[in-house]
């Protein structure tokens, strides 16, 4: 059934591509064409195809937004990559951050009647029938709560769970194709990839996650200066509704409107950055879907711009020692000193530890080089990012799914550091950063404070500590006791294999004696001494051998 809905879904998607146009976006070289034959056949019978009219952008806009909301996030991926894509197209993708088509506003009170299990009367006032934004996962609606606070309500889209089932369905047939028929795949891990990105589209299903996502995340940025996060009315969440904090903020992209009102934009860029890199080296807890339509501007002072974030559906952790390894390897770039970066690719299992070092940094240098000292828009990580992929090629690098959700992050920030503030420095405003922060983490006064954090815990196990260590002795001498046993055995073994030896070739000898008399005495029909000496010399033999057995 699995690989039916999967070939059903992949039928969807060539249909969808067909019906926009998409293929005409490739380079049609004859054997593109014969390729695409199947295409047309499965697609022109049912599908009435686009005006040929319409630009490229509305014709990937609209059909991402009819293929659905996994395709939706890659289109928001893109609006924000204008380096990648021409402007015309990025401008249309950048539609899909807050302008996907809405469902009705009757269908959304339903509900949220039907998850509150009350009437919206009895707790709201002014409930908006038409959504303030729709997204690919769900829509916004605004109320007022009967205690006078403005909030907005999250209500997830109708059946969105069935269509999202789909997609991964054929994702993960895609995926264990890959990894059975194409062996070179196996190094980026499809199945892990895909188990990773499964896990946490399903969890942004869950908008009872989101709210606690939200309170998180809230409380690690308490009474911050640079990050605003909305309050969470926990107790009107539930699977399908989120009720939050409405906020006033001007979006991040309305760059005319920032700059009307003498917005910092330079240190709004920088605040961004701050933000990032904050997020993943001090919580280990980041907001993965930071694409233009999440971030609002409060500019209530123009001069000291404070961000606001919303939707926290999709957020990111790091293991400490990824943590550590990142950032190393984030000065490491920023010192230039390559042969360190391919050292602690090799130290942290990223790359096999067979591979040749040198060569290594030679590879990495020789990509990284080019880009520094240049200003950001003068810079594409993307670029950047595909070079290091093909290097990544050469020395066996697999993917590490831990770290796709930050990559993607970090192609976010790129696009909207390039957006907000051209000139910024990336590497002389993240490098401070990340020397202050391994130089805390390394500090005596961190390594009391987690001492003191693990001294409950230690002061609780300390009267087992006598008893275990005990019990290890008592192991430890058993262990001993078993050892001395084996060795005993051992020892018999070997003996009574040499003894099995000594057996075998006193019987080898016996056998062959008794063929020689029978051999002799054939010869000439008569007994003499030589027949008498190899029978008496054979059934010697055979004594040894029985008596060298026992």
């Amino acid at each position: 059934m699995a690989v039916l809905s999967s070939f059903r879904r992949l039928r969807k998607l060539i249909q969808v591509a067909h019906k926009y146009r998409l293929f005409e976006l490739l380079d049609q070289k004859p054997i593109l064409k014969l390729a695409l034959l199947p295409a047309g056949f499965i697609s022109s019978p049912f599908t009435l195809r686009c005006s040929s009219s319409m630009s490229i952008g509305d014709r990937l806009c609209k059909a991402l937004t009819e293929l659905g909301p996994i395709y939706i996030k890659f289109g928001q991926l893109l609006s924000t990559r204008r380096d990648l894509l021409p402007l015309d197209i990025a401008i249309s993708l950048a539609k899909l951050q807050d302008d996907v088509e809405p469902f009705s506003g009757s269908e959304a009170r339903k509900i949220v009647e039907r998850a509150l299990g009350e009437k919206l009367s009895e707790h709201f006032d002014d409930f908006t029938t038409d959504p303030m934004a729709s997204a690919s996962i769900a829509q916004i609606h605004a109320a007022t709560l009967k205690t006078g606070e403005e909030v907005i309500i999250k209500v997830l889209r109708p059946q969105i769970h069935l269509v999202i089932q789909k997609d991964l369905a054929l994702l993960n047939t895609l995926a264990r194709w890959l990894h059975k028929h194409v062996p070179l795949s196996r190094r980026f891990k499809p199945r892990e990839v895909v188990a990773d990105y499964e896990h946490t589209i399903l969890s942004e299903l869950n908008l009872h996650n989101e709210a606690k996502n939200a309170q998180q995340l809230a409380e690690n940025w308490k009474d911050s200066e640079i990050l605003y996060v909305p309050e969470v009315y926990e107790e009107f969440c539930h699977e399908e509704v989120m009720v939050m904090e409405r906020i006033y903020g001007v979006p991040v992209m309305d760059l005319d409107t920032l700059h009307a009102n003498n917005t910092n934009m330079e240190l709004l860029a920088e605040r961004g950055v701050e933000i990032f890199f904050t997020q993943v080296f001090r919580d280990s807890f980041f907001h993965a879907d930071m694409h233009p339509g999440n971030i609002f501007v409060d500019i209530s002072e123009p001069a000291n711009p404070k961000y606001m974030a919303v939707d926290f559906g999709i957020m990111g952790s790091l293991q400490a020692e990824d943590q550590r390894y990142l950032a190393e390897n984030f000065l490491a770039f920023f010192n230039r000193d390559y042969y360190q970066v391919a050292k602690l690719h090799v130290d942290s299992g990223w790359v096999p530890s067979s591979t040749p070092v040198e060569e290594f940094e030679e590879a990495i240098e020789e990509v990284c080089e080019p880009i520094f000292g240049k200003a950001l828009s003068d810079i594409s990580f993307g670029h950047l990012l595909i070079n290091l992929f093909q290097t990544a090629q050469k020395f066996n690098m697999p993917v590490q799914p831990q770290l796709v959700l930050l990559e993607k992050t970090l192609l976010y920030i790129e696009g909207l550091g390039r957006q907000l503030y051209p000139q910024l420095d990336l590497w002389k405003t993240a490098k401070p950063y990340l020397e202050n922060w391994l130089k805390d983490r390394m500090s005596l006064e961190t390594l009391l404070k987690e001492i003191q954090n693990k001294a409950p815990y230690w002061r609780e196990k300390l009267p087992e500590i006598p008893d275990l260590i005990y019990q290890g002795l008592k192991q430890q001498q058993h262990n001993q006791q078993l050892l001395e046993k084996q060795t005993e055995l051992l020892e018999m073994q070997s003996k009574q294999q040499a003894q099995n030896n000594k057996s075998l070739f006193y019987s080898i000898i016996g056998a062959s004696l008794l063929i020689c008399t029978s051999v002799l005495y054939a010869k000439d029909s008569q007994w003499g001494q030589a027949e008498t000496v190899t029978m008496i010399s054979s059934v010697i033999a055979f004594i040894v051998s029985r008596t060298s057995r026992h």
